[in-house]
Order: structure tokens, then sequence, then C-alpha cells
């Protein structure tokens, strides 16, 4: 049973890069073996006991809202609609008073990681950080960056561009509600550089590296492997 049972998803991207692919629809609702891509997210977090999900929502808004309802298998669906930008760290801001527990996770609505959830819990509260970011390991980090780790805590990043196997951030993330204290007074902001950085240099963020079958559909290569790796 999770002790962490609530989830804010990020689905308000463009799906700039996947124009020539799939058009006039938000990149969470991209067909991906004949369903919406966040209905695969969706089916994982709700079938491990994820109680309620926010989904902070932007491009077509409405649309996504209408697709996937207020109920998903018993997990409840809440939206967060940002009617302006707000960036990664923005809309994790406005989504949290949805929120009721004294942690949550967070996932990027365009990537998809198989992993279990509980685990990922016991680890975050055995490691007693601010923050618990789950990773995945792949042949060449080039293309995302490599996260570098000591002793089951992230100490830096490397910037894209080096090659090689590695760690790379997989986008699902539990926070303990006291990151708020480091959000900075602006509605817009990044979390990646203005949160998670400053919690990385105080120490304040564990690994957890048991993930498989990490899957990006931010351009049309992987989106394209997406149809085959989530039709089962």
């Amino acid at each position: 049973m999770l002790g962490t049972d609530e989830a804010i998803i990020l689905a308000g991207g463009f799906g700039t890069r996947l124009r020539s692919v799939v058009k006039d629809l938000p990149k969470p609702l991209a067909p991906v073996a004949g369903r919406p891509f966040l209905a695969h997210v969706l089916d994982l977090i709700a079938g491990q006991g994820i109680r309620r999900a926010v989904l902070a929502t932007g491009f077509m808004a409405d649309r996504v809202e209408q697709e996937l309802g207020h109920d998903w298998h018993g997990m409840q669906l809440v939206y967060s609609p940002e009617t302006e930008p707000l960036g990664t760290g923005g809309a994790i801001a406005k989504a949290m008073p949805l929120l009721a527990g004294d942690a949550f996770f967070v996932l990027n609505g365009d990537t998809f990681l198989s992993l279990d959830y509980a685990a990922l819990d016991r680890a975050a509260r055995a490691a007693d950080r601010s923050m618990c970011m789950a990773l995945a390991a792949v042949p060449d980090v080039a293309r995302y960056g490599a996260v570098v780790v000591e002793d089951a805590r992230v100490t830096g990043f490397r910037e894209k561009g080096q090659p090689g196997p590695g760690f790379i951030n997989a986008g699902v993330y539990r926070l303990r509600h006291e990151v708020q204290e480091r959000f900075p007074a602006t509605a817009n902001f990044s979390f990646e550089t203005d949160v998670m950085a400053a919690l990385v240099a105080a120490g304040q963020v564990s690994a957890f590296a048991q993930t498989q079958r990490f899957i990006d559909i931010g351009v049309p290569e992987d989106y394209e492997r997406a149809q085959t790796e989530l039709a089962a």
C-alpha cells in the first residue's frame, strides 16, 4: 500500500517537435498503440494505488479534460489548467493546493517509466530528503545529459552532448511539501533550474535507480518506438 498516494502530472506541453506526426492534438493525447499516450501513464499509476492525480494542463486544456474525464479506474483526476505559461515550476506550484498529503509524486506527461511506486516511496522516506529522483539507465546520455550520483544521492549534472552510458533524469520525482519554501516569488519559473539545482546543492536529492522501460515521446523517433513498446 502506498504511503504517498497523490501525483501531479505535467501535461501542458505543446508537442512542438511532434507536429510532423501529431497534428491538432496536445502532446498528452498523442495516439500511442491506439490510445492517448497519457492513458498508458494513468493505467500504470492507478494500478499501483495512486488515489488522486492532478493534471497540470496548458495547451488545449479543455480537450485533455474532455478526453480523460475525472475518474480513471478508481483514481480521481483533477485539473489545474494554466491560462498563461507557468513553466514546470509554476505548474507544480499552481497544482499543489489541490493536494492534501505531506508528500506527492511529480511525473512528466510526455514520458513513460516502469517502476514500483511503493518502492520509490519507501526509498524516499528512508533517505529522508526533500526530493527523490527516479533515474533511467541508458546506453548513451548525450541527448539528455547525465545525472551524477554518489552514495544514492544526486550530486550534480553533466551537460548534454557528452556520449557514453549512464543515468539520466527520468522525469519522476517524489517531493515533500517543504520544497515550496524554495519556490521563487514569481508565477513562471523552471522547477529544474530554479528549484532542483538548489536542492541538489543542498544535498537534498536522493536517487532511485530501480526503473525500467524509459520512453520519451518528445521526438518523432521515440514516438514511433512507443507504438511498439506500449502496445502490450
